[in-house]
């Protein structure tokens, strides 16, 4: 069977993906890095040893004993589609994509994560989806981007940053509460299932201006209303809030202003039901569809780099038979 590859090794997670010609996922796979109990995170020389343990280990239980033709491979090999952007985290998987294309005589495209993000997205929503030009919202441990994406003709999306937060990343302000309330690292997961607890939010501010938001504010004013006794699931669900209103006006100013009536939102908080369901609310009353994936598919994968090989494999062999 002849399939696509895409490797996907982001800062704490390691995937693999196997999709056909026709653009079904045939094997998905995922390994989250280790961080220590009471750790903040891992440094990058820690993310490259774990990839390089981890990738083997997907592999061979995506690939292995198959009776596969590889036709391309798609690896993501930096953090955004910048010149600049660069983590060493993404070395492990750009030097297997680049091992099995020579290996195999294929195709290897490489492509940013935050690409990646966009195209699983994508792939999920299938050809139901033809907006040209669209918002994209990426909410992650390490990002908060506004983007504006435009669909180029070999199927790749060409991502234009608008705006975002000026301070901590939407992942980072969950982490650093849900630290606060004793819920480990990363934080999300734990947090969303307190919160789903609460009778009502706590209030926290909300600072936009433009194209950007701030969240040291709200962050600041959720700890000190931990210390002085706040209840923890309130303060759980009033995080919730804060971004998916924060986010929510991010989202309708730039809609107005470019006239794009589609918004993806990607990335590992964007698998958060609340923020998503909060931002519906006050996007519909204005026109504009919020897209989403399943949670799976929003947090880290490689599906979007499968995607991306298939796209730019089938428009690069459509060219060359004219």
């Amino acid at each position: 069977m002849e399939i696509f590859l895409g490797i996907d090794t982001s800062c704490y997670t390691t995937s693999l993906a196997v999709m056909d010609k026709e653009g079904r996922l045939l094997a998905e796979a995922r390994r989250p890095l280790t961080v220590k109990e009471g750790g903040r995170g891992l440094a990058q020389r820690d993310m490259v040893f774990q990839h390089v343990k981890n990738l083997p280990l997907l592999a061979e239980g995506s690939l292995e004993g198959k009776d596969y033709h590889l036709l391309a491979v798609g690896v993501s090999a930096k953090p955004r589609p910048s010149a600049e952007s660069y983590m060493p985290a993404f070395l492990p998987g750009l030097s297997l994509g680049r091992s099995l294309a020579a290996a195999c005589g294929c195709p290897l495209y490489t492509l940013s994560h935050q690409e990646g993000h966009v195209a699983a997205v994508l792939w999920h929503l299938g050809d139901d989806f033809k907006a040209e030009k669209f918002l994209t919202l990426h909410i992650s441990g390490g990002t908060t981007d506004l983007l504006l994406v435009t669909a180029r003709d070999d199927g790749s999306h060409a991502l234009s940053l608008l705006g975002g937060s000026s301070d901590l990343q939407a992942g980072q302000f969950v982490d650093r509460v849900g630290q606060a309330l004793g819920l480990g690292f990363p934080a999300g997961p734990a947090l969303e299932k307190l919160a789903g607890t609460a009778a009502a939010p706590l209030e926290l501010p909300v600072a936009y201006s433009g194209y950007h938001i701030s969240l040291a504010g709200p962050c600041t004013a959720a700890l000190r209303a931990l210390a002085k006794g706040a209840e923890p699931a309130a303060l759980a669900l009033g995080v919730e809030r804060v971004l998916a209103l924060s986010l929510g006006r991010l989202a309708r100013r730039a809609a107005a202003d470019h006239g794009c009536k589609e918004l993806l939102l990607v990335g590992g908080v964007a698998g958060n039901l609340y923020i998503r369901e909060e931002m519906e609310k006050l996007l519909r009353p204005r026109g504009i569809t919020l897209h989403t994936a399943p949670p799976l598919f929003s947090r880290d994968n490689a599906v979007g780099c499968a995607a991306v090989a298939r796209a730019r494999y089938i428009f690069q062999k459509e060219q060359e038979n004219g």
